[in-house]
This record gives structure tokens, C-alpha cells and sequence, in this order.
């Protein structure tokens, strides 16, 4: 198979050293290397840690469809919920897995356009992250209408009786927004997966992988017409998901901000809510590619730098949130509302303090030590950081629906707000939705964007008389 560059190739002389500010695959390799890689992933025998992996996530996965029938026959009543306190960890999660989608989107569409090259070795995890992360989110919104056989009256479907959704819902909303977001981020990937199913299909062993990898490789023979087309696509794609990445948290961000009740009703939740959900995006991949990249032997592929890049974006998305947190504080203060003052002073030292303190820890101060290269250098720094971005947007979003809902305008009303274990086992049963379908991924599809990392990676000339790095490099440029 000829990668995207193969059409275009530019000559690059003197050393490598020159060529160290861009962020290759290690070693300059060939595309055959590269290939060989990437597909004995797939190709070799399955590693006794995936089924070590596999085996919980599948039974979380069945603790999840155990607890969504007991919630059916059963009714919301098994929540937690309460007067005032509607909303709870259904909603909290919800917001918190579309928050990890984000990522995917970022790296895939965006970081595309602008030309970047380095997004070429973590767009495909990235992009399945994505789409594994909306399913999770998805079911909540469905489960939550309590009556879910009624669920398909959310889309504007012809009947009989006349029955319309209620578009100024913001429930509504977020049945739009998501859709739209989960079907583009499955288009984009699928296209992207094209040129690699068909690498696949060529070296399958056995007639049931090469039918299945050929019927989804839609007839791939690498031509500089299919190319041509395909560039096309993917750019048309790129281009359609990039808005996406703005227009859907702050939708999700709406349904706070449209309502009239202090801690919500603000104008800074879009931006706000954009940049918490590429900083726990980007945490999420941190959190996957760093074990992921060792014990699939891929560290020449995805490569310390990476990983650099990573946390700078981290780094930088977890100021932007540290910043709306001082914003939203002073707005509180500054806008001389009794009400806004005091949920804004209950978050850090009401019923919830530790969730106000995690978030502002673990959101605005830990990723600062980013800055400093020894802590993006250490991978085991890096991990414990990835997590605990995802632990302080997690607490973020509680303190933003708990945190304003358990004491309203009304002192009489207010409430305390705790988790049932049907709320505690349903989230948990969430990752192992997450973790079965992004295990199935790395097992039978490639994790890596094969022919992407060719096309910007300087490979060695086998036939200058030097040989390996030392020798003329070929630079391929993808499209």
C-alpha cells in the first residue's frame, strides 16, 4: 500500500539532527517497519494482560445492563435524588463523559486543519476515545426521562398523535447536539480507518479476515483516484467536525446557564465548559496512550514528544480553567447578588467543601506543574496528572449541579444530596462500557493511523550506500 505522500515526495538532506524539531516516528523506520508494527498488534496473539483488562471491563459492562433494567422496572426513585436536588450523578456523568470527547475531536479535526503533524500517532486512539466516551454519556440523558419506552418522542418522527418535541427543552438540546456530534465523530473516523483496513486485508491469513477488513475497506486498492477522493473526504469531514468541538459543550453548557438560579446563570459557561472539556479530554489520553504505548511495544511511534506536546495542552487548557474559576468568583463578588455570594462561598466552605477545594486543586494548580520538562519527561508524573484532571473535572461538575441545587432561594426547601449505590454502580458500570469497546478496538483494529504516521515521518534510503539514518532521508508530506 503507498501512503498519501507517496505522490509528493520531497528530498531532505543533512542530519538528522537538523530534523529533530519535528515530531517524527524515532529512528526515521520505514514504512514497512511502520506497517509491520502497527499490524502485529493485531496480528500476533493476544497478550495476557488484555485479558486481564478484558475480563473486569466486561463484567462492569454486565453490572451496567443489570443496573439500567432495575432502573426500568423499578423507577428514578432508586437515585438519589431529591427535593431540590433533581439533577444528580445521571447528569453529572453525562456532562463528565461528553467533557472526554472532546479530545478526539480536538486532535482529529482541528489540529488537521492548522497542519499539525504530530497528531498523526494518537488521532486514531483519540478518535475511538471519542466515540466510546459519547456512548457512555448517551445513555444517561435516555435513562434519566425515567419513562424510557417513551424515549423516541425526543425526535421530531411523524405520528399519529401529533406528538412534537418540545424544542425549547434543553433536554431537546442535547439529543441534537450529541446526534450530531456522535454520528460526524464516527464518519471521521471510519474514513480515516479506510487505507488501513485495506493494509489489513492484504495481509490477512485466514478468508474471515479478509472478507471482513475487505467489505469495510470498500473496495481500497490505493489508487491516486481513491487518494484523490479520500483527501476530499476526510478534509470536508475535518471541516464539519471542527465546529462541533465549540457548539456541543456549550450546549451542554446551557442547560445550566438558561436557568435562572445563582452558580448557573452566567454567560462565561460556554467557553468555560469548551476549555474543561478538552483539559479532561487530553487527560483521558494521557491516561491511555501512556501505558498503552509501552506495553504495545509503540514507543518509537508514539514518542516522548508526543507526550511533551500533550501536557502542553493540558498545561494550557488547565490555566484557561483556572481562570474562569477566578472570573467566576469575582463575578460572584463583584456583581453585589446576595445570592450568587453565598452559593459561591457554600462551594468552598458549605456541606461540599471538598469538591470545590478538589476542583480548584486538581483543575487549576496540579497542571501547573507542567511547566517544568522533568515533570513532562516522567511518564509516571504524567499519569498521576492525567488522572487527576479527570478526578477534578469529575468533582467540577458536582459542585456546579449539587453545589447549586441543594440550597435555593428558599431555606425551607434545602436538602443534602448523597449517591445510592445503584447511582455509584451504574457510573462504574459506565467504564466498563468505555474499557470493552476500547479494548475490542486496540485488539482488532489499528490503534495507530498507519498511513498518516508514513506520510510525515523522514524514512532512511535502503539504497544509499550509508544506510540507515546516517543516509538520505525522504520527507512525505501528507496530501
Amino acid at each position: 500500500m503507498n501512503g498519501p505522500g507517496s505522490r509528493s515526495a520531497i528530498q531532505v538532506s543533512g542530519p538528522p539532527a537538523e530534523l529533530e524539531r519535528i515530531p517524527l516516528v524515532a529512528n526515521y523506520r520505514s514504512p514497512g517497519w511502520i506497517t509491520d508494527k502497527v499490524a502485529g498488534v493485531i496480528e500476533g496473539k493476544t497478550p495476557a494482560w488484555w485479558w486481564w483488562a478484558f475480563i473486569p471491563s466486561l463484567g462492569l459492562l454486565t453490572l451496567l445492563i443489570a443496573m439500567i433494567l432495575y432502573l426500568i422496572s423499578t423507577g428514578v426513585g432508586v437515585w438519589g435524588l431529591n427535593h431540590p436536588v433533581m439533577w444528580g450523578w445521571a447528569i453529572i456523568n453525562f456532562v463528565w463523559w461528553i467533557g472526554i470527547g472532546h479530545a478526539g475531536t480536538l486532535i482529529s479535526a482541528v489540529l488537521f486543519l492548522l497542519r499539525q503533524r504530530w497528531r498523526t500517532s494518537i488521532n486514531r486512539a483519540s478518535e475511538a476515545m471519542t466515540i466510546f466516551a459519547v456512548m457512555c454519556a448517551g445513555i444517561y440523558p435516555v435513562i434519566h426521562v425515567g419513562r424510557v419506552w417513551f424515549a423516541w418522542w425526543l425526535f421530531p418522527l411523524p405520528n399519529s398523535n401529533s406528538i412534537w418535541p418540545q424544542f425549547r427543552s434543553p433536554l431537546m438540546w442535547d439529543v441534537f447536539a450529541v446526534s450530531t456530534y456522535f454520528t460526524v465523530s464516527v464518519l471521521f473516523w471510519y474514513v480515516g480507518l479506510i487505507p488501513d483496513l485495506a493494509i489489513l486485508r492484504d495481509r490477512a491469513t485466514t478468508k474471515a479476515r479478509q472478507f471482513i477488513y475487505g467489505l469495510f475497506a470498500l473496495g481500497w486498492t490505493g489508487s491516486n483516484r481513491h487518494w484523490s477522493n479520500y483527501e476530499k473526504a476526510y478534509l470536508i469531514l475535518a471541516g464539519l467536525a471542527t465546529p462541533l468541538v465549540l457548539s456541543v459543550h456549550s450546549t451542554v453548557s446551557l442547560d445550566f446557564s438558561v436557568s435562572q438560579l445563582p452558580g448557573w446563570h452566567t454567560t462565561i459557561f460556554p467557553p468555560y465548559f469548551v476549555a474543561g472539556a478538552i483539559y479532561s479530554g487530553f487527560g483521558m489520553v494521557l491516561t491511555l496512550m501512556v501505558p498503552l504505548r509501552k506495553m504495545l511495544k509503540l514507543e518509537e511511534i508514539v514518542t516522548m514528544r508526543h507526550v511533551d506536546l500533550m501536557c502542553k495542552v493540558t498545561l494550557a487548557t488547565g490555566s484557561i480553567v483556572g481562570y474562569a474559576y477566578i472570573m467566576e468568583y469575582f463575578i460572584a463578588w463583584y456583581s453585589g447578588n446576595p445570592y450568587e455570594r453565598f452559593a459561591f462561598w457554600h462551594r468552598l466552605f458549605g456541606k461540599y467543601w471538598y469538591g470545590g477545594w478538589a476542583m480548584l486543586v486538581f483543575n487549576a494548580v496540579v497542571p501547573q506543574v507542567f511547566w517544568f520538562k522533568k515533570v513532562r519527561q516522567s511518564l509516571i508524573a504524567v499519569f498521576i496528572v492525567s488522572i487527576l484532571a479527570n478526578v477534578g473535572m469529575w468533582f467540577e461538575r458536582f459542585v456546579i449541579v449539587v453545589g447549586s441545587l441543594y440550597q435555593d432561594f428558599v431555606p425551607g426547601n434545602w436538602g443534602y444530596y448523597k449517591p445510592t449505590w445503584v447511582d455509584v454502580c451504574t457510573y462504574l458500570g459506565t467504564f466498563g462500557l468505555f474499557f470493552t469497546m476500547f479494548l475490542l478496538f486496540i485488539r482488532f483494529l489499528p490503534l495507530i493511523a498507519t498511513t498518516e504516521v508514513k506520510g510525515v515521518t523522514p524514512q532512511a534510503d535502503p539504497h544509499h550506500p550509508l544506510g540507515g539514518a546516517k543516509g538520505k532521508e525522504v520527507l512525505h508530506h501528507a496530501g
